[in-house]
């Protein structure tokens, strides 16, 4: 193989594996909303009233307080990886994580309307399931609690 050909196909699969890591616009939004719900690597179960405002996380489409949020403690490129290798495929695009994580659950316990929202949070490590579009998580399914013994 000549060396203009070697360098064509490098960039033939250069741009073939960058289209493949690429987000449309309707992924990234969702992606974008995703982590703003669910990604805090640094969250607590003392600042949910905090995260909850200050990311305006309410129900969907509305001011109505959300009765429950659930924060995972990772950085969003480990949980994206529950899309691929670090994840089951269990059912249509949800995909179930191989490992454990921490997370924080926010549960709603007054005030009706944002920014009046008041939650609790509580601590604990569990599988989760969380919904992919081309290779990025777009929603938090769910999760199963994990008995860590010490």
């Amino acid at each position: 193989m000549t060396f203009q050909r070697l360098l064509f196909a490098l960039g033939l699969l250069l741009s073939v594996s960058l289209c493949a890591h690429s987000q449309s616009a309707a992924v990234k939004q969702r992606y974008q909303k995703f982590v703003t719900q669910h990604i805090n690597g640094n969250m607590n179960e003392y600042i949910c009233d905090k995260e909850m405002r200050s990311r305006k996380i309410t129900q969907t489409d509305s001011n109505d307080c959300k009765v429950t949020n659930t924060f995972i403690q990772a950085s969003g490129q480990l949980v994206k990886r529950i899309c691929g290798e670090a994840g089951t495929h269990y059912r249509g695009n949800l995909f179930k994580s191989n490992q454990p994580f921490p997370i924080i659950s926010c549960t709603h316990r007054g005030g009706a309307r944002y920014p009046k929202c008041e939650y609790r949070g509580h601590k604990s490590t569990r599988y989760i399931a969380i919904a992919c579009e081309d290779g990025w998580p777009v929603h938090y399914e769910d999760d199963d609690l994990v008995i860590v013994q010490q």
